[in-house]
């Protein structure tokens, strides 16, 4: 009975690995929906993308974009509006925000509401 148990967790554990699954390429074609002047949170993408609890996968993706300006991973921030990781530092990635008009008041985005968009997925 052990083994029924067991190839059925597995089971389970094969289709939650599939669902779970987002690919770099739909990221990267979500971060270019994301205008200048504007920012979005790693759980924005990762809902889009059809898995709400996949920021973390979001944000490690991120970490690994190969053209980070062109790719604007700069423009993804936390769900409280705090700058969040950068490949270059949190300072570089500020400074990028600030370039393209975004503010910010005791290191969170002010206006957090105003300038998050919700980027989707076509």
């Amino acid at each position: 009975m052990g083994n029924i148990n067991h190839q059925k967790h597995l089971k389970y554990d094969d289709e939650n690995l599939t669902q779970s699954t987002i690919k770099d390429s739909e990221v990267y074609d979500l971060l270019l929906k994301i205008p200048a002047g504007k920012v979005s949170t790693y759980g924005d993408l990762a809902k889009a993308l059809g898995n709400p609890l996949a920021s973390r996968q979001v944000g490690r993706i991120l970490g690994r974009n190969p053209n980070p300006i062109k790719v604007p991973c700069h423009r993804v921030v936390m769900s409280d509006g705090k700058i969040g990781g950068y490949f270059y530092g949190g300072d570089r990635k500020r400074e990028l925000l600030e370039e393209e008009g975004i503010s910010f008041t005791d290191e969170i985005v002010s206006n957090f509401k105003k300038v998050r968009v919700y980027p989707q997925k076509q």
